[in-house]
């Protein structure tokens, strides 16, 4: 590892020596060693040189350094700073005095005129803002203070929070709208419900009236059913005159899932529109619903019934609306 200093001559011998950072250890047989490097805040007391190893020391007061080197000494500190400078860190093992020129914003602050001033500075008082750290990761005390606390750039990022809340409350007031509309279509399907359980209930009443008068009920029931037949043959049949339980046998054989919604294909071609049937879709019995708002229009007739659903393919329930009732008696 040594390198050739002089070559051999017939009055010396070959002379060696170390590389830089290195020096010749002479109990090692002559080996070259590397000098000892002096920390942050420690000089050499002894430089590295070719035949003898650094000696570090602890900068005394006065002094300091702020190299890794195995050959600079600790450095005198200066004693003050330059007039257009101000002081803001004593001297230290570590580093030099601290100085700041004068003219940097942060030192200085407006007086009652609006003219610039500069505050003064006190190195001994505590200030975060300018403590540094050590090449050992430790934070020395350089600090500085004596004028207004620093003051930073206002957020605006909070400016956005009423703007989240007016999507918010945007959000919020459409679903109370939708919710709201929601139980309008339900009420308003509840009573078309309840209006027409009404009239089946009437006229169920009437037929109950009749079959409490027990003699007279033959002659009256026939009366009755010649005034109908009379009328049938002069006036077209409504749907709506059918018996309820022929009525709810047609609901069933509508509502049978297995073939489909027909009802949804009955409704368009009996006039609705398609808003229409969407409403009478949301409710708990829309066959029912369907038949019983159709029925109480002029042309509910048993042949425009039966023509549309001839043109649905659906015999089965024309059959059920052609087939006669079965007549009852009571003795």
């Amino acid at each position: 590892m040594q390198s050739a200093e002089s070559t051999c001559t017939t009055e010396q011998d070959t002379t060696c020596h170390c590389p830089d950072g290195y020096y010749l250890h002479s109990t090692d047989g002559g080996a070259c060693l590397p000098c000892q490097v002096c920390t942050k805040g420690h000089g050499a007391k002894t430089p590295c040189s070719r035949t003898e190893n650094s000696e570090c020391q602890l900068c005394p007061k006065g002094f300091y350094s702020e190299v890794k080197s195995s050959v600079s000494p600790c450095l005198p500190c200066r004693t003050q700073c330059l007039e257009t400078e101000v002081q803001i860190g004593d001297c230290t093992p570590h580093h030099d005095i601290l100085c700041m020129s004068k003219d940097v914003p942060i030192l200085k602050r407006k007086d009652d005129n609006g003219t610039m001033e500069t505050s003064p500075v006190d190195g001994n008082k505590d200030l975060s803002i300018l403590k540094r750290t050590d090449g050992n990761g430790r934070k020395d005390n350089t600090t500085m203070s004596g004028y207004p606390p620093f003051t930073l750039p206002a957020d605006n990022s909070k400016n956005i929070i009423p703007v989240y809340c007016s999507v918010l409350a945007a959000v919020v007031i459409g679903l109370i709208g939708y919710v709201a509309f929601k139980c309008w279509v339900t009420c308003k399907q509840k009573k078309l419900l309840a209006k027409q359980r009404a009239g089946e209930l009437a006229a169920s009443g009437e037929g109950e009236k009749l079959h409490c008068d027990s003699g007279v009920f033959l002659d009256t029931h026939s009366l009755q059913e010649q005034n109908q037949l009379n009328k049938a043959k002069l006036e077209p049949k409504l749907y709506i005159n059918l018996p309820p339980h022929k009525q709810e046998e047609v609901e069933r054989l509508l509502t049978d899932t297995s073939r489909g919604k027909d009802w949804q294909r009955l409704a368009s071609l009996l006039g609705y529109e398609e808003d229409t049937i969407d409403t009478f879709g949301r409710g708990e019995d829309p066959v029912h619903t369907l038949l019983t708002d159709w029925s109480s229009k002029e042309s509910s007739t048993l042949e425009v019934l039966c023509s549309a659903l001839v043109n649905m393919e659906r015999a089965d329930v024309v059959e059920t609306l052609n087939s006669t009732t079965d007549a009852s008696s009571v003795v």
